[in-house]
């Protein structure tokens, strides 16, 4: 599903997405849309319903109260039909849910993301070609990519329960800690975003910020090498180090 009819496309500005830049966004925005097209009308007929027979059978005196059993009929409709909308629903999403969270693009860069309270640890592979290893570059909340390059995320947690979220780039995903969960994303525009903890996580919840930046190859390739040639000493420290230096 690339693209929906011109009606059900546009929604009201007050609900609008933040402008998505990853390859995937507009196939997950049109899905919201038509999601939030179908239950909206929905909403606003049962709430016509309700106001209706708020008033066609409100309170008059010296009328009778009649008991009515229901109507099978109606009630078998109203079962068959969200059920219909709910297996459609399904179905159309299937293939957008297996391409984002099943299927790993051939040829992608891989990078690991350690969440800790309060922070972000983003690996990128050292010599030995492996993640999360002692030759790891690793830098904190300074995720860089290059533009238009898919890229696998490895995602840890040292402690609790993070959430990895770029609203941009549609990407959201839980750190469990004892799992690792891989994701994948690109980014088709050059610029610079958030990256946001969507889990309350402690007391530092509000702080616990990163960066992503999307860059062209060769600048990422410049600034992954100056990464790699900082000594230990000025090497960014995680969080628990730091307070442990402390």
């Amino acid at each position: 599903m690339s693209s929906l009819p011109v009606p059900f496309a546009v929604i009201p500005f007050w609900m609008k997405l933040p402008d998505g830049v990853s390859s995937y966004s507009g196939r997950m925005d049109s899905m919201f849309s038509l999601i939030l097209w179908i239950t909206g009308i929905i909403f606003v007929i049962v709430e016509l319903l309700l106001v209706f027979f708020l008033w066609r059978y409100r309170h008059r005196e010296g009328r009778q109260v009649v008991y009515t059993h229901g109507n099978n009929r109606v009630e078998v409709v109203w079962t068959i039909v969200p059920a219909v909308i709910c297996v459609v629903l399904a179905l159309m999403s299937r293939r957008l849910w297996a391409d984002v969270k099943q299927s790993m693009p051939a040829g992608a860069m891989p990078v690991g993301i350690e969440a800790e309270q309060f922070a972000w640890n983003i690996h990128y592979p050292g010599p030995d070609g492996h993640l999360f290893t002692e030759d790891d570059v690793v830098t904190l909340n300074q995720l860089h990519i290059p533009v238009g390059r898919p890229i696998v995320v490895t995602l840890r947690s040292k402690d609790v329960i993070h959430s990895f979220f770029l609203p941009e780039f549609r990407v959201k995903q839980d750190a469990v800690p004892g799992m690792s969960t891989r994701i994948w994303f690109d980014g088709n525009t050059v610029g610079h975003w958030e990256i946001a903890c969507a889990e309350l996580c402690g007391l530092g919840h509000y702080r616990m910020k990163g960066f992503i930046a999307v860059e062209p190859q060769e600048e990422f390739d410049k600034w992954l090498i100056e990464q790699a040639a900082k000594p230990a000493e000025e090497a960014p420290k995680t969080t628990q180090e730091a307070k442990q230096g402390s």
